[in-house]
């Protein structure tokens, strides 16, 4: 299934236990969908969705929610501290939006996106002060079998 929608949605969302549940609303669909090489996402592996900040809304778990945040400070990273999974994060590049962890949306997998742009977050463009760029692509093919 290839997911390419301009549509807004209100999409339900929660970490692997289900003690933080959240919404989000996609005003732009999936077309912001990414991945990035920095050093934590290289590691964490999560394919992301862009939102502004007010698209977001923590149903509950508020209090669970942990951050993290390296190099400069300016990303947060937040997971829940049961289960560990990455749900969203405010991002470094654009402090006015979150990055979601599309595999937090219900009904959702990354791997519903057979072609995903990752960022060169290894040569952010707030460290080289060169426009930022697309370090690759990361694709899916289902096997026949």
């Amino acid at each position: 299934m290839m997911i390419n929608s301009t549509d807004e949605h209100i999409l339900s969302a929660e970490c692997h236990c289900g003690k933080v549940c959240f919404e989000v609303t996609l005003t732009d669909g999936f077309d912001s969908i990414c991945r990035c090489n920095c050093s934590y996402c290289r590691m964490r592996g999560a394919v992301m969705v862009m939102i502004p900040l007010e698209q977001i809304k923590i149903l509950q778990g508020t209090e669970i929610l942990k951050s993290y945040r390296f190099h400069t400070g300016a990303a947060e990273h937040f997971f829940c501290s049961c289960c560990g999974i990455y749900t969203h994060h405010q991002r470094r590049s654009n402090q006015d939006q979150y990055a979601v962890n599309v595999a937090c949306l219900k009904n959702m997998s990354p791997f519903d996106f057979h072609e995903v742009p990752v960022t060169d977050g290894v040569n952010h463009a707030n460290d080289t002060g060169k426009p930022a760029r697309r370090a690759g692509t990361l694709f899916f093919v289902e096997n026949d079998e």
